[in-house]
């Protein structure tokens, strides 16, 4: 957003599939991501050149030509080594640069401490890889740069992206057909939930709440008053509860319990609260601390909608099932909340509700429901019903002409930090998380069932260090940090180095990863350093818990809870 303009990827699925160097960082993809990975298998099949950016050789990792195995954290320290080398080797592309872009000469500066030795230094990853890195993404004729939450869960992650956009700058390998950077959404529809306003600062459609020309707009359709001060980031909303100012609460479709970093001191401030509603398809660990539970129809299958996947499609979500018991659509909860409220709104479609934000939203505007259906979806800006769909964006920034190519993009200058929990002798090894394909997120929708295919709860360790420790694959381990502790059995993994361990973030009931994980969050963007917790590994007689059903496991949760807060 900060330097292009826009809040969203701007390529298209269908351009990784004519791209000839494909870059993965940070990124799990093939397990993680595997419909968009499906498309990039298209140009892989072609003969596009991979390459995987990542502490862990991962199962996209395994599928790149060339592996950079970087040590956690060092991703900035990497993009400015990467510059600077496209930089001497004459690489850069300075007709882009110079009519496109503002900051070079600042950026230059701060790449040129950066040589190919110190880079290696820093981040383990060997310099002759580096070397052939920036040369192939720079001669590349279409490069797509993608990440995921392997860049942006970190307490600097909006700097590590803002590093990477640079390398998308320096080489003109933004705003063209297949050339693009892609930050690949981790559920079908985190893009549409941005879109439609769940960000602090915006209004839908990414229209800034400070801006009073947007605020009229929507006090006209809705006719309330709109105050101009940004609103509370999740995190943002931790502190107030521990400040006493936040007392009540309203979770819709979210189980920050266990999806939020240091997990105890979540559960710890939710219970502190006068007054928790929970609004979800399953009791979630989240929802065993609430006041009151509204059992939703948010079950994709059992509402009408829309969807915004990465690429910034908008897709039709039908109604296939009738929702089970009492359980009520979304749209109509909010309808009778209001009510109680004083408030009586209208009964509304899920299309009446669309055309409303059409009508306030002008990257949408166009974005009827007969056009979502007669197109099979529609990627925004799509502001005429009857106009051209963007495949790309920023191509603006390739125009001759000033006045039509706009704001210039701003390289920025941003400083390697490395991770804020620190290794020492008492906890000597470094914990990274993310998804496995067979599970999702927090296991409220995915974690009921058994396939010969899930791995499971477990701590994923390298060799090198399970020989070291002594430990057996499958034995129960303590996994321990300065937060708290987790059972979990040891899994043997290759593709980790030694002194770094892997465990899903998707938390089985049995493995409350985020237990152990930290509340260093990022200044601007807010989120977790999830990818970097200090951790030490013991061998334990203990067994992990038993689910005995939906009682025992309130029960335990509650009981659970009492004794970290206690601690």
């Amino acid at each position: 957003m900060h330097v292009f303009g826009a809040g969203g990827g701007t390529s298209s699925y269908r351009e990784i599939e004519d791209a000839d160097l494909i870059v993965f960082w940070g990124s799990n993809a093939r397990e993680a991501h595997p419909i968009f990975f499906h498309h990039a298998l298209k140009a892989i099949n072609k003969g596009a050149k991979v390459y995987g950016v990542d502490p862990r050789r991962s199962k996209t990792a395994e599928w790149a030509d060339v592996w950079l195995g970087l040590d956690v954290g060092t991703d900035i320290a990497l993009a400015y080594g990467i510059g600077r080398e496209i930089i001497h080797a004459g690489l850069a592309n300075e007709e882009f640069i110079r009519n496109a872009s503002t900051g070079f000469e600042d950026y230059v500066a701060a790449c040129e401490p950066w040589t190919l030795e110190v880079t290696s230094r820093e981040t383990g990853v060997p310099a002759d890889l580096i070397r052939e890195f920036a040369h192939d993404y720079a001669k590349a004729e279409r490069a797509q740069l993608c990440w995921t939450l392997g860049i942006t869960e970190h307490h600097n992650g909006t700097d590590n992206v803002r590093a990477l956009c640079n390398l998308a700058l320096l080489t003109g390998q933004v705003g063209r057909w297949g050339a693009g950077l892609v930050p690949v959404r981790g559920q079908n529809n985190v893009q549409g939930g941005g879109d439609m306003g769940a960000i602090p600062k915006n209004l839908p459609g990414f229209q800034d709440v400070g801006n009073p020309e947007h605020r009229a707009k929507f006090e006209r359709m809705w006719g309330v008053p709109i105050p101009s001060k940004y609103g509370l980031t999740l995190s943002e909303m931790m502190e107030e509860m521990d400040e006493g100012h936040l007392t009540n609460v309203y979770i819709i479709g979210e189980n920050p319990v266990q999806s939020d970093a240091d997990s105890a001191a979540v559960t710890r401030r939710l219970q502190g609260l006068d007054h928790l509603v929970v609004q979800d398809i399953f009791l979630t660990k989240t929802a065993t601390f609430a006041d009151v539970v509204l059992p939703s129809t948010a079950a994709w299958c059992e509402s009408e909608g829309t969807f915004t996947n990465s690429e910034r499609r908008v897709q039709r979500g039908r109604k296939a099932l009738e929702p089970p018991g009492e359980a009520k659509d979304d749209i109509e909860i909010m309808r009778l909340i209001a009510a109680r409220l004083g408030h009586a709104w209208p009964i509304q479609t899920a299309e009446q509700v669309w055309d409303e934000l059409r009508a306030l939203s002008p990257a949408h505007h166009g974005m009827s429901y007969r056009v979502l259906e007669e197109r099979g979806g529609v990627r925004w800006p799509f502001p005429d019903e009857n106009g051209p769909e963007i495949a790309f964006l920023h191509g603006r920034l390739w125009e001759k002409d000033p006045e039509k190519r706009g704001r210039p993009a701003p390289f920025g200058i941003v400083e390697h930090r490395l991770p804020v929990d620190k290794l020492n002798d008492e906890f000597p090894l470094r914990l990274t998380t993310g998804r496995r394909l067979t599970d999702y997120n927090t296991g409220v929708q995915s974690g009921g069932f058994n396939s010969p295919i899930r791995v499971g709860a477990c701590i994923d360790m390298s060799p090198e260090d399970m020989a070291r420790l002594g430990i057996n694959e499958g034995e129960v381990v303590r996994v321990a940090s300065r937060r708290g502790a987790v059972l979990a059995p040891a899994r043997r993994d290759p593709g980790l180095r030694p002194g770094l361990l892997f465990m899903a973030c998707n938390f089985p009931d049995e493995v409350d990863t985020n237990l152990l994980t930290i509340e260093a969050n990022d200044p601007i963007s807010k989120t977790a350093e999830f990818k970097a917790t200090a951790v030490k590994v013991e061998k334990t007689n203990e067994a992990l818990p038993e689910d005995d059903g939906i009682e025992d496991f309130v029960k335990r949760e509650r009981q659970n809870s009492e004794l970290l807060i206690a601690s």
